[in-house]
């Protein structure tokens, strides 16, 4: 079969110095198609950033998704979760395979008619996700050890540190300082603990027959329930500049969180993300130190 590369997927490999998983992709796709004997369709497009996803048609499962992956480390438990899950708030997983030491494939139950929650009002996908999480969200399970926030905390500080310092006069130096630490420290005095998926924002959430709204593309680790709204804060951009106290105390009181911890975690946040996105700074200070505990 002859593959499409979508052209977002393409330029991210080329960008983190994956070409040579990106030229051993379509190798990978027909290992995927002889292996599980899938009619494969063309790719979702714009489509991800780390894998090829794609329609297809199986004769076990009927209609799956394809999702063939460069494994890298916020995705490396994806499967685990969505396993632990079990269709339950996420789309169901039904087979994975370790295609090489790069590439990772799952299949997936297809979501249809597969409408981003994106395409709806910013309130809408408050109450939904918030619903999602409610489900989502369980104690850290016996059966499989997932990582902890902590350890994807530690990471991302290190390298907004590290990208700070390869740009003279960044900004200001303390508030960037105190969100790096509290980035750093937040994790480890959490009330509780539960599954997350990190990244759950509206266009990881899709419109199904088999229940409303299933949440994709989890990055799994064990810790803060508080934090797993934090992508979505970060994508509703204008209600994030406009107010984004008012947004931490709606998306707070929908989702049952502390607002004044998810204000922390937000300001937090903003810092780290800011090196990519230096508007976040601005953001950052109108949430205000005062607020700090």
């Amino acid at each position: 079969m002859e593959v499409v590369i979508p052209a977002q997927l393409a330029g991210h490999a080329e960008e983190r110095g994956r070409a040579g998983w990106l030229a051993s992709l379509p190798a990978a796709i027909e290992a995927c198609r002889r292996r599980w004997s899938l009619e494969v369709g063309a790719p979702f497009e714009p489509g991800g950033q780390t894998a090829w996803v794609a329609p297809a048609r199986s004769p076990e499962h009927g209609d799956v998704v394809l999702k063939v992956a460069c494994r890298h480390d916020e995705a490396l438990d994806e499967a685990k979760g969505l396993r632990e899950w079990n269709g339950d708030g996420a789309v169901m997983m039904v087979a994975t395979a370790k295609v090489d030491e790069t590439t990772t494939a799952l299949l997936l139950e297809r979501c249809e008619p597969g409408t981003a929650l994106s395409a709806f009002p910013g309130t809408v996908q408050d109450e939904v996700l918030a619903g999602l999480l409610a489900r989502l969200w369980r104690p850290p399970p016996f059966s499989e050890r997932f990582r902890p926030l902590q350890q994807m905390c530690d990471l991302w500080a290190d390298e907004c540190e590290e990208q700070l310092a390869r740009r003279a006069g960044a900004g200001d130096a303390g508030l960037l300082s105190e969100g790096i630490e509290l980035f750093r420290s937040l994790p480890a005095s959490a009330d509780r603990e539960v599954l997350l998926c990190t990244d759950l924002h509206a266009d990881n959430v899709l419109a199904a027959r088999r229940e409303p709204w299933l949440a994709i593309d989890p990055k799994p680790y064990v810790g803060d329930p508080t934090y797993d709204v934090l992508q979505h804060l970060l994508n509703c951009e204008d209600r994030l500049v406009t107010d984004p106290a008012a947004l931490v105390a709606r998306v707070a009181g929908l989702s049952g969180l502390d607002p004044g911890r998810l204000r922390l975690w937000l300001f937090a946040r903003c810092v780290v993300e800011s090196p990519r996105r230096p508007e976040l700074l601005e953001v950052a200070r109108r949430l205000g130190r005062g607020s700090r505990r």
